[in-house]
């Protein structure tokens, strides 16, 4: 369930947002910060063109406490060398004097235009009069509608734990395919635990959701997944946590692919008695991604054949045998059963639903995974023919 707009951060939280003119309108910033005793986990894009928020990250999540995270919209400050990098650090330090903590307490997120520096002039003087921590009272839609770059809404969401809360707040509907461990993803929950659990609940969590979903195939530069862990609710059940992330970071990626760039649909794929679950992700990565499958989805045409050129396409997959796959739409058969032309017209029209599934089964063994992604419009080549101007 995607959370409503009154909805708070868990207990142990305080939250700012606000305008530094980074964007046409709208706030542009964002800081939140727990209290102390805060754990948090972190991955982070594999790019090897990762951004100043990313490297800075990184080296504080390995050389601090953080409890802190600032994330600046519209601007991604990505290939802008070592004065991008003192730039970032200034920022985690500037929001370090005014939340009370020390600079390496601090993640810094970005997202916007790749090749551009932060305006620092007016960043720092935004950041230098930020009112005290007691007066910052935003709440998870307006952290999620402060980073929003080109999604339409503001993407929040929200599960209880036990006695506990978990809250997520995410963006990014265009170069979107997570390779982590410009997505950006922050939960929030009020259960007490250490961080060494709670890095390996959020790895898992990550792994089955964000990582399985896929707007364009271009994994961002800026991509960030962070989750931090206040413990004002006291200790919650392993299990019934790591139910709750899951739950929070699915909810959430299903909001991010249905708000694609340009997308009419949600398009999910799952894979079944593959090799193993690398494999099945892999093949059904290799139907998500592709534009002709994504185009024909758009148009609702059922040229099933699509998907069967996009399974072929793994030809290091040597034990993919086509006399054993088996590819549905829905409930419906495609191969190796023909549809015929009565089957076209029924398959037209589960095509022509806001949410098509594919499923594919290769009769290997027993992997399995499912990705979510959306269909390729024109509205997709529209807004990214001019991103920039």
């Amino acid at each position: 369930m995607s959370g409503p707009g009154s909805l708070p951060l868990p207990a142990g939280f305080s939250a700012y947002t606000g305008r530094i003119g980074l964007r046409a309108e709208g706030d542009d910033v964002w800081v939140v910060l727990g209290q102390p005793g805060t754990t948090c986990a972190a991955v982070f894009t594999k790019s090897r063109f990762a951004g100043p928020s990313v490297t800075v990250s990184r080296a504080h999540l390995a050389t601090g406490r953080p409890r802190a995270a600032v994330v600046v919209a519209k601007n991604a400050n990505v290939a802008t060398g070592d004065p991008g990098r003192r730039d970032a650090e200034e920022v985690a330090a500037l929001v370090a004097a005014a939340a009370g903590t020390a600079p390496e307490d601090v993640l810094v997120a970005s997202t916007g235009v790749i090749g551009r520096r932060y305006p620092m002039d007016a960043v720092r003087s935004h950041l230098q009069a930020l009112p005290p921590v007691p007066a910052w009272h935003a709440g998870p839609s307006d952290l999620a509608r402060a980073m929003m770059t080109t999604d339409t809404h503001p993407k929040v969401a929200a599960r209880p734990a036990g006695g506990a809360q978990v809250v997520g707040v995410a963006k990014g509907v265009g170069m979107i395919e997570p390779d982590m461990a410009t997505m950006l993803a922050f939960v929030f929950t009020d259960a007490e635990v250490e961080t060494a659990t709670l890095d390996r609940l959020w790895r898992r969590a990550v792994e089955r959701t964000f990582n399985c979903l896929s707007v364009d195939s271009d994994t961002s530069t800026s991509d960030s997944a962070v989750v931090f862990a206040s413990g004002v609710a006291g200790p919650v059940d392993e299990i019934v946590l790591s139910q709750a992330l899951s739950e929070v970071c699915l909810d959430l990626t299903l909001q991010l692919a249905r708000d694609g760039e340009g997308a009419t649909k949600l398009l999910t794929v799952t894979v079944s008695s593959a090799r193993d679950d690398d494999q099945a992700r892999r093949v059904a990565k290799a139907v998500l991604n592709s534009p002709l499958v994504k185009t024909a989805v758009h148009g609702a045409d059922p040229n099933w054949g699509r998907v069967a050129m996009a399974v072929g396409k793994c030809s290091d997959d040597t034990d993919i045998d086509q006399d054993q796959v088996v590819i549905r739409f829905g409930d419906m058969e495609t191969y190796p059963t023909d549809p015929g032309p009565e089957g076209l017209s029924r398959l037209r029209a589960i095509m022509a639903a806001d949410h098509v599934d594919i499923e594919i089964d290769l009769g290997i063994a027993y992997g399995s995974a499912t990705v979510y992604g959306c269909d390729l419009s024109d509205g997709y080549v529209r807004i990214n023919a001019d991103y920039t101007t």
